[in-house]
């Protein structure tokens, strides 16, 4: 039986390309807009079906040569095959037809992709699991579809160098840890101040399983904390060095000093430092802020946006839901002396509303929500009648989803600039400023 041939239109969320067979859509992993493949139908559903590649015809002018040895197998990255150009063209497009189909927002209102400076050796935070099989330990990131860990070597493509530096260092280590078994997860982050790790484990931690760490603190390279974390507790224990994790927010005025924000090991923080700024950027062109304006920061973390926007408006208030993140806002509050942002502690949906109960007003809403939007908390923020809302997405159907919410509820789209924040995926960034009408 002779195997289906087609030529990749597209790329679709997920990462997968597109194309037709028989009329009907299919997903192609790791394939690339304009390869000629021989496909083998790995499922076949009522509206679409999936399909690996069984062979190249004719590759796209658009494939590039992998720089990471386990790409494919690694869960990680997908696009690493696609020239970056190509990448900006598609995650655009993507975002486009999402956001018509969910709230009708034009093409043209959306931006080309801000492009990342360093394709590669961009993430400052990452997540490494652990596994221990017959005696070898592995050390890298979840296989496609499975939960096997594939062994990453020579460290991670996208990663900061340092943080590979110290994964070789953890992988030493952990190589003679007597209950290397019962290790499940490294995190390490690489911030200005230093590099923090955190080593999660299962079951008790003994008293000798701390000394082994802090005997072989000099074996640690570049780290300048270790921490470990259990499956039972939610905070981390310092075994030795520095808990300080901390990057750089550029202030509007050029030549001010940047403010510096810390946020806690095993906390949360952007990945890719350089588009964080570049998201700031974005962020006060689209506010185009005024001196009397105040502003409500919502899923507002470690103060991320609220401190360094604060010096350009009247007021910012910060409502979070995780208290170590509002714990280390009020700090970086502190350190960098701004005196008109506050920041509470709370539900982000529950928060909204009491504050509209006790009649607050803003005249800008700053959301950045996790993956799965707003949601709820959109009532309250309607209620608020803030005449703009500025909407950070790493989610483009969510997004889609939110916006269409709002424009039922009196708001228009004005503008959405996609953010390229993890080169070599199919993820996304987005800002996107809405008007009251």
């Amino acid at each position: 039986m002779s195997l289906p041939v087609a030529i990749i239109d597209k790329l679709a969320f997920g990462g997968n390309g597109v194309c037709r067979i028989d009329g009907k859509v299919c997903f192609v992993p790791f394939s690339c807009p304009g390869d000629e493949l021989s496909l083998r139908i790995t499922a076949d559903k009522k509206s679409y079906c999936t399909a690996s590649i069984a062979g190249v015809i004719t590759p796209s002018p658009s494939r590039t040569v992998p720089e990471c040895s386990i790409f494919g197998v690694c869960g990680g990255c997908s696009w690493q095959h696609i020239s970056y150009p190509v990448q900006l063209q598609q995650k655009r497009q993507i975002l486009a037809e999402t956001l018509w189909r969910g709230a009708r927002v034009p093409a043209d209102l959306i931006d080309d992709v801000v492009p990342a400076s360093n394709q590669y050796g961009y993430r400052n935070r990452l997540q490494f699991k652990v596994s221990v099989r017959n005696g070898k330990l592995r050390i890298g990131f979840y296989r496609q579809g499975s939960h096997q860990v594939e062994d990453a070597v020579c460290g991670c493509s996208v990663a900061a160098p340092v943080i590979n530096q110290v994964l070789g260092c953890c992988r030493d280590v952990l190589r003679s840890y007597p209950d290397a078994q019962s290790v499940s997860q490294l995190s390490i982050d690489a911030g200005d101040s230093g590099v923090v790790v955190v080593i999660r484990q299962s079951g008790v931690v003994t008293s000798k399983n701390r000394k082994y760490f802090i005997d072989r603190s000099g074996d640690f390279g570049p780290c300048t904390g270790l921490f470990l974390k259990t499956d039972n507790h939610s905070d981390c224990e310092k075994l030795w060095g520095s808990a300080r994790i901390s990057y750089r927010m550029n202030r509007a005025t050029p030549g001010q000093m940047p403010l510096e924000l810390a946020y806690p090991p095993g906390g949360f923080a952007q990945v890719h430092q350089l588009q964080n700024i570049s998201m700031l950027s974005v962020i006060r062109q689209l506010g185009a802020f005024t001196s009397v304006e105040n502003i409500l920061d919502l899923y507002c973390g470690n103060g991320n946006f609220s401190l360094p926007l604060a010096a350009e408006v009247a007021s910012v208030l910060g409502i979070e839901g995780n208290a170590d993140s509002i714990l280390a806002a009020e700090n970086n509050r502190e350190l960098n002396n701004v005196a008109n942002a506050g920041f509470i502690c709370d539900d982000v949906t529950s928060g909204v509303l009491r504050i509209a109960d006790e009649g607050m007003k803003f005249d800008t809403v700053l959301l950045d929500p996790p993956r799965s939007g707003a949601g709820e908390a959109i009532s309250g923020i309607v209620r608020l009648q803030p005449n703009k809302i500025i909407y950070v997405s790493c989610d483009p159907s969510t997004l889609a989803r939110d916006c269409g919410l709002l424009t039922g509820c009196g708001y228009t789209v004005v503008k959405t600039v996609p953010i390229d924040m993890f080169p070599q995926t199919y993820h996304l960034e987005s800002v996107t400023l809405l008007l009251r009408s």
